[in-house]
C-alpha cells in the first residue's frame, strides 16, 4: 500500500507538466477503430477510458479467426492462458500468474451477467457471441469471489439490435462438424426475443493404440432463448436461459519419454470420457430514474455431469476413477448508481448466492478386487456489499479519483463419509463434518489523468481475495482443508491513440505480492485427483502492451503482448520417500501453468466488391505464440516457446458467404498439458493442423 504514496505525487508533477503540453494541441478527429457497446451496469463507461488493464473484441473479431470456443479465444489477450487439456472438466484460467487448476476458479466468468462458479461450466461453444471483455487484475471489489486474477464477461447478441434468420454449416477434417441457427425478432420498439441453436462434434484428435479407437471424440449441443421488454423508456426487462450437453471421450495422455518428457502414443485399455448437462438462467431489471439507475439480477445454474477415467494411463486394469457432480447455484445482485454529468459518481451494490454441490468419487481397484466411494455434499452460501465512489477533476481538469470497497461473507460446510465395497459387502471407512467461515473487506484505489485532447494515464493499487474450502481428496487429517489467498496488486498504465486515431495502444505494468496461494499438489496413483495446499508468499510481476490499428481502410491490424515473471518467494512442501519424509524448498522456482510470454498478431483486409460477382472478400490471418510453460514446481520439465499459425479467407454474395479456414497451418508440434503420477510423466499433445470451410446464410 506504501507504493500509492508515492504514486500521487508523481501523477501530480506529471498532470501539470502535461497540461502545458496539451493546451495548445487541436481536436484530432476521431476514428473508432471498434464499435464501442457499454453493456455491463458495474462499468461506468467505454474500458478504453477505465483506469485498468483491459481488452475487448467484437463478435465480427471472433467470426473473422474462426474461434469457436473459450480456449481458443485466450490465445489473443495478453497474460491470459487457459490451456487446452483433458475435457471440458480441467478449465483452469491464469491471468498474470494467478489462475487454480482444481476446485475453485481464481478468474471470473460472467455470461450475460450470469456468474459462472465452477470451472467445469467454462469450457463452452460460442454462439451468437457479440463482445468478449477481458478485466486483468482484481476485479474483487465490484464483483467478488473468485475475480482475484481476473474477470472475463461474455455478452450474446441483443434482439432489439439485432434482426433475421442466420444458418451455419461447418466441415472439416477429423470428422469435425459445427452446425447453428438463429432467429432475431423485434415486435415494435419495446419488445424483442431470440432463439438460437448450435451442435458441434469432431471424431477426436489421437488414437489410442491399445482399442485402435479415436480417445477423444466429442459431441455438444446448446440452445438459447433471449427476451426483452422495455414497456418503458425508463425500464427494462431481460431473460436469457441457456442449455448445453456435451458428451466427449477425454484424457488422450500418453507416457513420457523420461530423458526428452515428449509424449508418445496414447495407450491405455478403459475408454475415458466426460459428460455434462448444464442449463443457466438469468433474469434482469433496470430502471433509470432521474439523476440515478437501478438494477437487479437473478440467476440460477444447474450442472450435472459424470466423468470416467483410467487412472493408470496403461494397458494393464489396475484403477478406474469415476466421478458424480451435481451443482446448483442462485444469486441474486442489486444495485444502483449515479447517472448525472457532475463531478462526483457514486455506485452502490449487495450480492448473496447459495451453491450446493454433491459430489460422488468412486475408485475401481480393479486388479485387487475391490472400490472405494467418497460422498461430499458441500453446501456455501455468502452475501457481499460494496462501494465505488469517483471524483473527476480533482485539484486539476482531467485528473480523477476511484476508491472502492467491498465487504464479503462466505460459510461453506461439508459432510464427508468414505466406503469401502468388497465382495458385496460396504464397510464406512470414516466420516465427518466440519464447517469455515471466511470474511474480508477488499480495498481499490485508481488515479487516472485524461489528457485534453485524447488518451489517458493511470496507476491503480488493489487487494484480491480467495476464501479457501475444503480438499475432495486427502492424505492426511491436515489436509481436509485449505486457507485464503490474498494478494496486493500495483499497476500503472497508459492508453493513447496516434496517427490521427488510426492507432490505439495500450500499455501496463504491473506487481502482484500475494500470500498463502492455493497450490495443487497430486495424489497418489491409487486416490482421485489432486487437493490444495498453500504456499507461503509468491509473486507475479509483468508488462502487457496492445496496439491496433487501422492504417488504410479495410485493414484491421492488432498485436499483443504480454510477459509474467511469477515465482514462488517462500514454499516448502513435503514428499515421502518410503519411510522417510522429505522437506523441498521451492522458494525462487516459476509458477507452474504460467506463460513466460504471450503473443499475438493478427490482420483482417476486407475488400468490398472486387467485381460484378462478388460483395465482399475478407481475409484474416493470426499468429499465436506461448511460452515458455513450467509444468511442475520443480521445475525440472517445462514447454518451450511454440506458435501457431491461423488463417480464413470469406467470400460474401448477397445473403451467402462462403469461408476456408485452417489452423494451426504449421503443425505445430507442442505439449499441451504435463504431469507426473505412479512413478510416470504424463502428457497430452497440443492439436494437429486442421482445415475445414463454412457456408453462413444471413436473412
Amino acid at each position: 500500500m506504501k507504493l500509492f504514496y508515492y504514486i500521487i505525487p508523481f501523477f501530480l508533477c506529471f498532470v501539470h507538466t502535461a497540461q502545458g503540453e496539451e493546451n495548445d494541441t487541436t481536436n484530432l478527429r476521431q476514428v473508432e477503430l471498434d464499435e464501442v457497446i457499454i453493456q455491463s451496469f458495474k462499468q461506468r463507461r467505454d474500458l478504453r477510458l477505465e483506469p485498468l488493464s483491459a481488452s475487448s473484441v467484437t463478435g465480427t473479431a471472433i467470426e473473422n479467426r474462426n474461434i469457436t470456443g473459450i480456449k481458443e479465444f485466450s490465445s489473443f489477450i495478453p497474460n491470459l492462458f487457459m490451456p487446452d487439456y483433458g475435457s471440458k472438466l480441467t478449465s483452469p484460467v491464469y491471468i498474470r500468474g494467478i489462475g487454480s487448476k482444481i476446485n475453485a476458479p481464481s478468474v471470473g466468468l460472467y455470461v450475460d451477467g450470469i456468474p459462472y462458479f465452477e470451472k467445469s461450466a467454462f469450457d463452452f461453444d460460442f454462439s451468437d457471441i457479440e463482445r468478449i471483455e477481458v478485466l486483468r487484475g482484481p476485479q474483487g471489489t465490484l464483483y467478488g469471489r473468485n475475480t482475484m486474477g481476473g474477470i472475463i464477461n461474455v455478452y450474446t447478441k441483443s434482439p432489439l439490435r439485432y434482426q433475421g434468420l442466420n444458418g451455419w454449416i461447418s466441415n472439416g477434417n477429423y470428422g469435425y462438424r459445427d452446425y447453428a441457427l438463429s432467429y432475431y425478432k423485434s415486435i415494435g420498439e419495446k419488445f424483442g426475443y431470440a432463439l438460437s441453436g448450435n451442435y458441434n462434434r469432431n471424431d477426436g484428435y489421437f488414437t489410442n493404440l491399445h482399442t485402435g479407437q479415436k480417445a477423444d471424440p466429442q459431441k455438444s449441443g446448446s440452445g438459447r432463448i433471449r427476451l426483452e421488454w422495455k414497456p418503458r423508456e425508463t425500464l427494462s426487462f431481460g431473460l436469457v436461459s441457456t442449455f448445453d450437453y456435451s458428451n466427449q471421450g477425454g484424457y488422450p495422455y500418453a507416457v513420457c519419454d523420461s530423458a526428452t518428457h515428449k509424449p508418445g502414443e496414447v495407450d491405455y485399455d478403459a475408454y475415458s470420457s466426460y459428460k455434462r448437462t448444464l442449463s443457466t438462467t438469468g433474469f434482469t431489471m433496470e430502471y433509470r430514474g432521474k439523476g440515478y439507475s437501478l438494477n437487479s439480477q437473478t440467476a440460477f445454474q444447474y450442472l450435472s455431469d459424470h466423468q470416467g477415467i483410467d487412472q493408470d494411463f496403461s494397458p494393464k486394469s489396475i484403477y478406474f476413477a469415476k466421478q458424480e457432480q451435481k451443482q446448483k447455484m442462485v444469486s441474486e445482485e442489486f444495485n444502483i448508481k449515479s447517472t448525472t454529468d457532475s463531478r462526483y459518481k457514486w455506485l452502490f451494490g449487495a450480492f448473496g448466492f447459495w451453491q450446493g454441490i454433491d459430489n460422488t468419487v468412486i475408485v475401481d481397484y480393479l486388479s485387487a478386487g475391490y472400490s472405494s466411494r467418497k460422498l461430499y455434499d458441500t453446501p456455501t452460501y455468502g452475501i457481499a456489499f460494496y462501494h465505488q465512489s469517483t471524483i473527476d477533476d480533482l485539484l486539476t481538469k482531467g485528473l480523477s479519483l476511484s476508491l472502492g470497497i467491498r465487504y464479503d461473507y462466505e460459510r461453506a460446510s461439508t459432510d464427508y463419509c468414505s466406503f469401502q465395497d468388497k465382495d458385496e459387502e460396504s464397510k464406512e471407512v470414516d466420516s465427518f463434518y466440519s464447517k469455515l467461515k471466511f470474511s474480508q473487506v477488499t480495498p481499490k484505489a485508481s488515479l487516472r489523468y485524461l489528457f485534453p485532447s485524447s488518451g489517458m494515464l493511470y496507476a491503480t493499487v488493489s487487494k484480491g481475495y480467495k476464501t479457501g474450502g475444503f480438499n475432495t481428496s486427502f492424505e492426511r487429517e491436515e489436509d481436509r482443508t485449505f486457507r485464503p489467498e490474498s494478494s496486493w496488486n500495483y499497476e500503472i498504465g497508459a492508453k493513447h491513440p496516434f496517427l490521427d486515431n488510426r492507432l490505439s495502444a495500450e500499455i501496463a505494468l504491473f506487481w502482484i505480492d500475494w500470500k498463502n496461494q492455493q497450490v495443487s499438489k497430486s495424489l497418489p496413483i491409487s486416490q482421485k485427483g489432486s487437493m490444495l495446499n498453500n504456499a507461503g508468499r509468491s509473486e507475479s510481476k509483468g508488462v502487457e502492451v496492445s496496439l491496433q490499428g487501422n492504417p488504410v481502410n479495410g485493414l484491421m491490424l492488432q498485436v499483443n503482448y504480454g510477459f509474467t515473471h511469477a515465482t514462488f518467494k517462500e514454499y516448502t512442501d513435503t514428499k515421502k520417500t518410503g519411510d522417510e519424509t522429505i522437506e523441498i524448498d521451492y522458494s525462487g522456482h516459476y509458477l507452474p501453468l504460467v506463460p513466460s510470454h504471450t503473443f499475438a498478431v493478427g490482420a483482417d483486409y476486407s475488400i468490398p466488391k472486387p467485381c460484378s460477382h462478388i460483395d465482399r472478400v475478407t481475409i484474416s490471418t493470426n499468429y499465436a505464440g506461448t511460452g515458455r510453460i513450467h509444468w511442475k514446481e520443480d521445475n525440472r520439465v517445462s514447454q518451450s516457446y511454440y506458435g501457431q499459425l491461423n488463417g480464413k479467407l470469406s467470400v460474401t454474395k448477397g445473403f451467402v458467404t462462403f469461408a476456408i479456414w485452417a489452423k494451426n497451418i504449421t503443425n505445430t508440434n507442442y505439449t499441451a498439458f504435463y504431469f507426473e503420477t505412479g512413478g510416470k510423466g504424463l502428457a497430452q499433445k497440443g492439436r494437429p493442423f486442421t482445415i475445414g470451410g463454412n457456408i453462413q446464410l444471413s436473412f
